[in-house]
């Protein structure tokens, strides 16, 4: 769209199926690539991404005519189809429903890079559920503790 002019960033994150932990060292770097192109073929931009075993993080720079939903649910059925097709785990590989969606300024891209490039270090502090939950409060989203990764889990403050 002509004289249209934007910066809209937003940090993205979410998990295997049942949190396992399936993404491996051998194949992450091909899967960061795979999911790079996923976006720029989207006319959107990967500012970052990493995350651990069993979930990603993601900077992007997205345009005002991009549905983050739809480019989500690209993201995840186009990887999770390619890491079938290379049968890089046994069984068949599969993203959890929904995901996490966070928007931030200009002012805190590089914290959030940060933040992203060091999540090994990170998770030797807290769990992946731990740091979501951290992510609703800090930007008050209304959740229900048991069901913020589509499965009923007992939270111990609720019993």
């Amino acid at each position: 769209m002509a004289n249209t002019y934007s910066q809209l960033y937003v940090h993205i994150v979410f998990a295997v199926k049942g949190r396992a932990n399936l993404i491996s060292r051998k194949w992450k770097e091909q899967l960061n690539k795979y999911i790079t192109g996923i976006i720029t073929n989207k006319n959107n931009k990967l500012m970052v991404i990493n995350g651990m075993p069993d979930h990603l993080h993601l900077l992007v720079g997205y345009t005002p005519d991009c549905n983050l939903s739809d480019l989500v649910r690209d993201i995840k059925v186009n990887s999770s189809k390619w890491i079938n097709e290379n049968r890089f785990v046994a069984g068949k590989f599969e993203w959890q429903t929904g995901f996490g969606a966070f928007t931030i300024g200009q002012s805190q891209i590089q914290s959030v890079v940060n933040y992203i490039l060091n999540q090994e270090e990170h998770h030797h502090k807290k769990t992946f559920r731990e740091e979501y939950i951290e992510f609703l409060n800090a930007y008050q989203i209304d959740f229900k503790p048991s069901y913020i990764f589509n499965e009923i889990e007992i939270d111990p403050t609720e019993q």
